[in-house]
């Protein structure tokens, strides 16, 4: 897998939890007889009135409201994909069940994890009155339903982090890593630090996060002493490090965008390499939001930028009270998305959920702090800065609570 609020009782972010939490800135008895029969009727009992059976739903259908909503998951995908994709029809349907009055009906819809199935799904979700489309996960699935419903004027609000199919009307809420970088960067210019070098993986994530790097860099201030990029495994960590080695020396802040298993190798052969890690500020990802890196004596000191782990606690907590499992931790995404389209349509009604309205600049609040859409598609988050030592992780500078706390 691969970034919302106004009328009068509206406030301009949701607040709390539930509706609470996204809320725009605002049987029947069977009776049955026996006996003889008889040739005068005995009396008529009075009978209470009884209320007919609610309608079933369909399996694919959640909530019982007049605006229809498209949910595209990959429900039979292979693998972990599949478990994945029912935590986040859970949330979706937990969401809807936390809105207070929530006027709209999801359309549940298997994409199967591929294009072919994911434009089929859009296809079909609005033919049957769908007004937006949440989903689906990947990039290529979110390409593919995309294109459909931009051909027919419906937004898209989906869960690839990869940038390249966000657009006007194709809308990313997932966590995007060049919002990552750009918090944990400022953060540390905001506390004195000038001189940049990054050792960075030579992958897909790597060119998005060293991309960020250096265009966030000089807006700050900074200067970029020397970078690096390395292929997995001992020996090209020791490699890039001999290489970055004599910039390194010249930096006071160290970028090291990896996940929790690589970044205590590249430090031993920073250190190997005669880089003194002392006094360097350490910035990483939201890959380092990883219980395993925690412990790790050499990080400590480390940043990185991360939503609030509070309201991840909270919501997960619902979630195993009313499934008794764990969520995923992008469960928070589809409980978000469903939110967002509700309040849009209490807000609005039933033609609110608009390109306009989505990209309220003043942007939504939701589990994982306030977020906001851009007119590329791409979305900003609030995230607060996390720091690694004694075995746990502490907020040094919270997540703001309005962008124009955060501007």
């Amino acid at each position: 897998m691969q970034d919302e609020r106004n009328r009068p009782g509206l406030r301009p972010a949701f607040i709390g939890s539930s509706r609470r939490a996204f809320l725009l800135m605002a049987g029947s008895a069977a009776l049955s007889a026996c006996g003889s029969i008889r040739d005068t009727p005995p009396p008529q009992a009075e009978i209470a009135p009884v209320e007919p059976a609610a309608p079933q739903l369909p399996a694919n259908v959640l909530g019982t409201g007049t605006v229809r909503i498209g949910l595209i998951l990959p429900l039979s995908a292979s693998g972990n994909a599949a478990l994945a994709a029912q935590s986040l029809r859970n949330a979706a349907e937990m969401a809807i069940a936390e809105f207070t009055g929530a006027n709209i009906q999801l359309i549940v819809k298997d994409d199967t994890g591929t294009g072919p199935g994911a434009q089929a799904a859009a296809q079909q979700a609005i033919d049957e009155g769908a007004r937006a489309i949440i989903g689906p996960v990947f990039a290529h699935t979110v390409a593919a339903a995309g294109q459909v419903a931009r051909q027919r004027g419906v937004p898209v609000v989906g869960f690839s982090t990869d940038t390249n199919v966000a657009t006007q009307g194709v809308y990313l809420l997932s966590f995007l890593p060049q919002t990552d970088v750009d918090r944990a960067i400022r953060y540390a210019a905001s506390i004195g630090r000038r001189s940049f070098a990054g050792l960075v993986p030579d992958n897909a994530y790597g060119s998005v996060v060293e991309a960020a790097f250096r265009e966030t860099v000089p807006v700050v201030g900074g200067r970029v002493v020397g970078l690096e990029r390395y292929a997995t495994g001992e020996a090209q960590y020791a490699e890039a490090a001999r290489r970055i080695a004599g910039s390194a020396a010249q930096a006071d802040a160290l970028f090291l965008p990896d996940a929790a298993d690589a970044v205590p190798q590249i430090l031993q052969a920073l250190d190997k390499a005669g880089v003194n890690l002392s006094g360097k500020q350490l910035i990483g990802t939201g890959l380092w939001d990883d219980r395993k890196l925690f412990t790790a004596q050499s990080v400590a000191g480390g940043i990185f930028a991360a939503p609030d782990p509070a309201g991840f606690r909270a919501f997960a907590e619902r979630y195993r009270a009313r499934y008794g499992r764990e969520p995923v931790r992008t469960a928070t995404l589809a409980h978000d998305a469903v939110s967002l389209m509700a309040a849009l349509v209490t807000a609005h009604g039933e033609v609110g959920i608009t390109d306009a309205a989505i990209q309220n600049p003043s942007g939504f609040t939701g589990i994982d702090g306030i977020f906001r859409f851009r007119a590329d598609g791409t979305n900003q988050r609030g995230l607060a800065i996390m720091q690694i030592g004694g075995g746990t992780v502490q907020i040094i500078s919270p997540a703001p609570r309005s962008f124009a706390q955060a501007s």
